[in-house]
């Protein structure tokens, strides 16, 4: 199963045969350490369609390398967790007629994350539904080798989704936090406190000691750090729903194989066994390589 919900178009579907292998590397750089589009065409002199047409590229190699990569996971305890975004407008400003013309308003991102190694195992981009929450589920149930415990936020749609795809074989458990008044005059700023919480043990056996989303939160503000459309109040959200996939794809293969975590010492794909190397941008970049037709490596050789 696909990660993503919403599949790319292959709008921006041609070979990268301008660019070399440096110039590609400076891109790339500039992309996962959050720059966003524009500054990356000014830091590197790379036209702005170039940059879009090769983050949409790198991103498809890139998820179907962990579509396939991501199999047999030794997980134990998991948490996940859903990430607003919004694509081309926010929900409130989409019109009819603009939905006819492209997919524009909230877009969530589901993911998962390994609390012992910090892996990723799988995402997915859609909406915040029960139709989401069924399919990023089973795809995670799917990546699993043995049975895990799971935590999850109280989103209610995820009951049923984790009884279809695990069905008596999970522990799992709710954690609800309960919120206070938003702060006067500070509404728009600054969230309101977080005042306690309740977890509920859903199925199986999960060890209190262990239900918990605080890894998967942190990998909230991560991944908003590290791509610049995720940034709040800014102008630099995504116009393009490929360009937004490309993007988180190309995010989840830096964090998984190339980013060192400072906990860790080393990636979480490392830590889990996954690979033996923290990956360079230039090895990231070789997925692209290796994905394209013979014949097009053959033209750009010469």
């Amino acid at each position: 199963m696909n990660h993503i919900a919403f599949a790319c178009t292959g709008k921006y579907n041609v070979s990268m045969n301008r660019l070399d292998g440096t110039r590609r590397a400076q891109v790339i750089r500039c992309l996962i350490e959050g720059s966003s589009i524009n500054s990356t065409v000014r830091m590197t002199g790379v036209a702005k369609n170039t940059v879009l047409k090769l983050l949409v590229e790198i991103g498809s190699a890139c998820s179907a390398f962990l579509d396939e990569r991501m199999r047999n996971l030794q997980c134990r305890r998991l948490q996940a967790d859903e990430a607003w975004s919004f694509c081309y407008c926010k929900q409130k400003q989409v019109t009819p007629e603009m939905s006819e013309k492209r997919i524009a308003g909230d877009v969530w991102v589901w993911a998962a994350i390994d609390a012992d190694t910090k892996l990723i195992p799988c995402w997915l981009l859609g909406k915040r539904d029960a139709g989401s929450a069924t399919e990023f589920i089973q795809d995670l149930a799917n990546r699993l080798a043995n049975r895990v415990q799971l935590t999850t936020d109280g989103l209610r749609v995820y009951v049923n989704a984790v009884i279809d795809a695990f069905a008596d074989d999970i522990d799992y458990a709710m954690l609800h936090k309960i919120y206070g008044v938003e702060p006067a005059n500070e509404a728009r700023y600054s969230p309101a406190k977080c005042i306690g919480c309740e977890t509920q043990e859903v199925f199986g056996a999960p060890d209190p000691k262990h239900i918990s989303t605080s890894y998967i939160e942190r990998q909230n503000l991560t991944m908003r750090m590290s791509m610049r459309r995720f940034t709040r109040l800014t102008n630099a959200f995504s116009k393009e729903i490929e360009n937004h996939l490309a993007a988180v794809a190309l995010y989840m293969m830096y964090y998984n194989f190339g980013r060192k975590h400072l906990t860790l010492g080393t990636t979480p794909a490392v830590k889990a066994g996954i690979t033996d190397h923290i990956w360079t941008v230039e090895e990231i970049i070789g997925l692209l390589e290796s994905a394209e037709p013979k014949s097009t490596r053959a033209a750009t050789s010469n």
